[in-house]
Formats: structure tokens, C-alpha cells, sequence
């Protein structure tokens, strides 16, 4: 993709990863659209970056995320690019009694809405490209986050279907595979000793300026080129009996 002059919508654009690329494309003078279930830190942003457009959705709730493509419609028509960053991570176990309702959140916010998103965004007729943000538990999965390591499998493996199905359709789709990174995912202070957004946010950009599409940084690029041995291996250190 080119990385400059396009009009980009990310999803979970406020905060982690999504806030990481949102100043990134924005330093590459892209016009940025952003959205969130947090109007109070949407509009954090936007006091500090004041060229991101906003836009408060909460994108587990399908008649949102159809509300969100017809504002695009009418007001952003030439918007070429869509990110599906927005995601959720639960840490909790099958037994726990309020599993079932938290993963039905997750399901719909890490696997309905980037799904739904991305049937609608192809029908604008500026759609170049869609770029999907997985994770390298799409290889491996940690147990103590069953559903999100489920949901990303499962979205890396749409992912690589839909560059195929949207070739004829000249749009590219490009996947970002990120590791651990130290953000609020999960929860304050999970990830403190991960590495940092921004040498992540660093090499992906590398990455996309080279034409690549599987995007891979630390952890996640070992985990892609992993063989079977090696993903039983690192699935017994990451999950220790």
C-alpha cells in the first residue's frame, strides 16, 4: 500500500496498538478517522491530535457497526483504507460462571465486527485496502486467554482467504501480527514487561514499506515461521502444568 495520502478508518484507534498507528499514519500525512466505545478518550485524542476525526461505536453491537459504514458513506466516501485493530481480551477460565457472556463479547468484537466491517467497507467504491491486526497467539495459543488466542486463529485464518477472495476486486489485504506489547490489553499492568508500541509500530512500518503482507515483529515472527514441534514446544513453556 501507499503510505501517504490516503483517508484511513481504525477501529480502536484511541488507545495501544490502534493509538500507535493512528500517529504513525498521521506523521506519513494520512487523514485519520478513528473510532471507540470511550467517548472520553476519543476526545483525548483529538484534543492532542486535532486533524483525527472521531467517531464513537461500539462495534460488538451490529446495528453500530452499520450506523458507523453509512456515516462513512455519506460523510468519508473516499475513504481507501480500513484497519480492524479493535479487540478485546478476557483472561478467565471455562469454568469461571460468567465465561460464556464475556466470550460472547469477545466473539463479537474480535471476530462479528472485523467480519462485518469488512463485507460492508468493500462495497465503498475507494476501498484499496483492508489491513487486519491478528496476533502471534493465532499460532499458539495462551490458555489463560482461551477465547481471544480462538478468535485471532480464527482471524488470521479469514485473513488469508480474504486476499484471495478480494484479488479480483484489486483490494489488498495486509495482516499485522503483533506479540505481547506493552499496552492495556487484558488489563493495567499485564503486559509492563512487553516491548514497547513503538518499536512495534517502527518495524511494521519498515515492513509495509518493503511490500510486505504478513506483518511480524519479537515473538510473532518466530511463532510464523515455527514448525509443528516448535508450536508444541512453546505452547508447553507458555503453559506450564
Amino acid at each position: 500500500m501507499k503510505l501517504a495520502n490516503n483517508k484511513i478508518l481504525i477501529t480502536g484507534g484511541a488507545s495501544g496498538i490502534g493509538l500507535g498507528l493512528t500517529k504513525r499514519f498521521l506523521e506519513e500525512n494520512n487523514t485519520v478517522i478513528i473510532c471507540g466505545r470511550r467517548a472520553e478518550v476519543l476526545i483525548e485524542v483529538a484534543d492532542k491530535y486535532p486533524s483525527v476525526i472521531t467517531k464513537e461505536c461500539d462495534l460488538s453491537v451490529e446495528t453500530e457497526r452499520l450506523a458507523l459504514y453509512e456515516w462513512v458513506s455519506e460523510h468519508h466516501s473516499d475513504l481507501n483504507v480500513l484497519v480492524n485493530n479493535a479487540g478485546i481480551q478476557n483472561w478467565m477460565n471455562v469454568t469461571d460462571t460468567d465465561f460464556y457472556l464475556r466470550a460472547k463479547v469477545e466473539i463479537a468484537t474480535n471476530i462479528e465486527a472485523p467480519l462485518h466491517l469488512s463485507s460492508l467497507f468493500i462495497n465503498l467504491p475507494s476501498l484499496t485496502t483492508i489491513i487486519n491486526v491478528t496476533s502471534g497467539l493465532s499460532f499458539v495459543p495462551l490458555a489463560k486467554v482461551p477465547v481471544y488466542s480462538a478468535s485471532k486463529a480464527f482471524f488470521h485464518s479469514f485473513t488469508l482467504s480474504l486476499q484471495y477472495l478480494l484479488k479480483s476486486k484489486g483490494i489488498e489485504v495486509i495482516e499485522i501480527i503483533p506479540p505481547a506489547l506493552n499496552t492495556d490489553l487484558g488489563g493495567k499492568g499485564l503486559h509492563d514487561e512487553a516491548p514497547p508500541v513503538s518499536a512495534f509500530i517502527e518495524a511494521i512500518f519498515s515492513q509495509l514499506k518493503e511490500g510486505k503482507t504478513a506483518l511480524t515483529f519479537g515473538f510473532s515472527e518466530v511463532m510464523a515461521k515455527a514448525t509443528p514441534d516448535e508450536l508444541k514446544v512453546a505452547f508447553g513453556r507458555m503453559n506450564p502444568s
